[in-house]
């Protein structure tokens, strides 16, 4: 057997006594490795630059309490918490972003896309202009009910003796542009301080981003990444049609439902904290695609490096491309993900 064969060879990991398992190959472990390595170096990147410069080696003693007094209180108070949550954002959205392509089995699908977001900014803007005194820690299962609320909707206006992957795309636009309409309603009537706190969250930032934050995203990130890698082989059976799922042994109805449970919990999740950063879901899964393959057991995890990587990356271009001003996250990812989106659709064309 010739090295690059041996390279791709299926490698079986279970976990839990067999019940939960998935493939992977070596090639796909080493593109896994060097996207970590990838993603490490931007933390790092990305906690130095700003007003003041700190090394990439003051930055890793400044994590952990070492070095100057100062570089200190701006690593830890400052930076760190700001990327650890741009990161878990945009690892969110990406592994969203995947799953929701696996289910419909439609390259175009995403949850800013089909509405999802929208759906779940419009509630996460009616908690913060409707209830200003509610806690941080509303946002999260607000953001959720709005997306599972919106799903609900899309799926039901959308099924016609089963789902229609076009019509679902289409109905979810429809669906998430009167979501934006009452976001922008919620935003004009509401009063001008909370208003603006919460078109700033529309566009997409991690502007101000805590510990606390940090601490709100991360119960969310671990469990819902973990359930959606025990449930990667479900979405692989899927992939194949209704018939052949149920033929290789798939509860069909029963993992679409927790898949679709899955996915609308992690683009709730990384929505409540980091708000509307377009198009991540859309990017990075179509990235991770091109580098590790179709399978999802490598898929999720290289979708959530590189859904992780864009974020930190737009966030290190809003901080210091035009100083003193801290712009959007979703500016950047919107410019570069809007063209690709428009790239897709004309590939698409004839089909």
């Amino acid at each position: 057997m010739s090295r690059s064969a041996k390279s791709r060879e299926p490698i079986a990991i279970r976990m839990k006594g067999n019940r939960v398992s998935f493939l992977t190959s070596r090639k796909q472990i080493f593109v896994l490795a060097g996207l970590a390595v990838l993603l490490l170096l931007a933390l790092v990147a990305s906690i130095g630059f700003g007003t003041k410069y700190v090394n990439p080696w003051a930055v890793v003693q400044a994590i952990f309490g070492q070095g100057d007094a100062l570089d200190v209180v701006v690593v830890q108070k400052l930076r760190l918490p700001r990327v650890l949550v741009g990161a878990m954002v945009g690892a969110c959205l990406a592994m969203s972003g995947a799953i929701t392509q696996g289910l419909i089995r439609n390259p175009l699908a995403s949850p800013d896309v089909m509405g999802v977001t929208s759906g779940a900014s419009l509630a996460a803007t009616a908690i913060i202009t409707l209830i200003p005194s509610a806690s941080v820690f509303w946002l999260p299962p607000a953001a959720f009910a709005g997306a599972a609320l919106t799903t609900l909707l899309i799926y039901f206006l959308s099924w016609k003796k089963g789902v229609n992957p076009l019509m679902l795309v289409l109905v979810g636009v429809g669906i998430g542009a009167v979501a934006s309409s009452l976001s922008t309603m919620l935003l004009v009537t509401g009063p001008t301080d909370v208003a603006q706190k919460a078109f700033n969250w529309l566009l997409g930032s991690v502007y101000g981003s805590s510990w606390k934050h940090v601490n709100m995203l991360l119960p969310w990130f671990i469990a819902l990444g973990f359930l959606s890698l025990a449930f990667s082989r479900r979405i692989n059976m899927l992939q194949l049609g209704d018939d052949l799922a149920a033929g290789a042994g798939s509860s069909v109805e029963k993992d679409r439902t927790m898949l679709i449970f899955i996915a609308v919990g992690l683009a709730g999740a990384g929505i409540s904290v980091g708000g509307a950063i377009g198009f991540v879901a859309l990017l990075a899964p179509h990235i991770a695609r091109k580098l590790i393959g179709s399978s999802y057991g490598s898929l999720l995890p290289a979708s959530a490096l590189c859904g992780a990587l864009i974020v930190v990356l737009a966030d290190l271009l809003a901080r210091n491309l035009v100083p003193p001003l801290d712009i959007p996250v979703g500016v950047f990812t919107s410019a570069v993900g809007a063209p690709f989106f428009i790239y897709l659709l004309w590939r698409s064309r004839s089909s």
